[in-house]
Parts: structure tokens; sequence; C-alpha cells
């Protein structure tokens, strides 16, 4: 054996192509690139969806449907959630900052309670917004619902 019959082990090795490296790599010249036009050049950089001039598939599909950009989106939390970080916490006063603090929802989401699950504790829960069927579990166990940001109507 010697150095200059030593091989790398077979499929160890990519075997790309090594353009841009003078006439005797077989790919010199164009660099592979061929001749004139954009993709040519250096710097080139197909924008995304460019599809060789033909008319792009992004302008050809229609647009579907309609986006409400007045729309409200809350996180949904259950009120099963709400009786298993009670049993883990023993925290009886549910607020944004529990919620958060036990990654739930993030920051400056808003929160809805929903109705699914069993409720089994009195729990005061503070959010932003609650569905029917869990108002009516949480206040059947005693605890009390305030909603963030609520306007309070004045007489």
């Amino acid at each position: 054996m010697n150095l200059h019959t030593l091989t790398p082990a077979k499929n160890s090795t990519k075997g790309s192509k090594r353009v841009g490296r003078g006439q005797g790599s077989g790919k010199g010249g164009t660099s592979t690139r061929g001749h004139k036009g954009a993709q040519s050049r250096s710097g080139y950089s197909r924008k995304i969806g460019f599809e060789g001039g033909q008319m792009p598939i992004y302008r050809i599909l229609p647009k579907r449907g309609f986006k409400n950009i007045n729309r409200v989106e809350y996180s949904a939390i259950n009120i099963s959630t709400l009786q298993y970080i009670y049993e883990r916490t023993n925290v009886a006063e549910i607020t944004p900052d529990v919620l958060i603090s036990n990654g739930l929802v993030k920051k400056r989401d808003l929160i809805k309670i929903l109705g699914k699950g069993e409720l089994t504790c009195k729990l005061n829960v503070s959010a932003h917004a609650f569905s029917a069927t869990a108002k009516e579990a949480i206040e059947k166990n005693g605890g009390t619902i305030s909603v963030i940001g609520a306007k309070v109507e004045q007489q």
C-alpha cells in the first residue's frame, strides 16, 4: 500500500462537481453556467416562485375565501386543565399569569375558558372570555369569574 493508491471508502464521499478550477477539471470555461444570461452572472439569485418566465402557479390559481381583519383570536383553555393546575399547584386563583407560568399561553394571548371536562374545586378565574358551560361549571362549584378588559357600563 502506498499513499498514492489510497482511496476513500465506498459511498463515503459526495463526489460533487469542482467548478471554476480551470480546463483540466472538465468543467472549465463557463463553470457549468452556460453562456450569457442572468444565471451565468455572479450574484444572481432566482426569486421565490420564479418558473423560468412561465406564469407562476401562485398567479394562475384563484384566490379563495375571506380573511376577516377584525377577527379576535383566543387561546382556548378547558376547565379540565384548570382542575389539573389546581391539583398540581393548589392555586385557587387562576389568572393569566398562572396560565403563563404553567406554559399554557403566551404573554400577549387572549384567553377563553371552555367547558370541556370536570371541575370539582372552587376556583376564582380571570380570563378575557368564558363559554356559557364553563361559566356554569365554575359558578356551580362556588367559584367566581371575572372578565378581563370588560367595559363597565355606567348608568
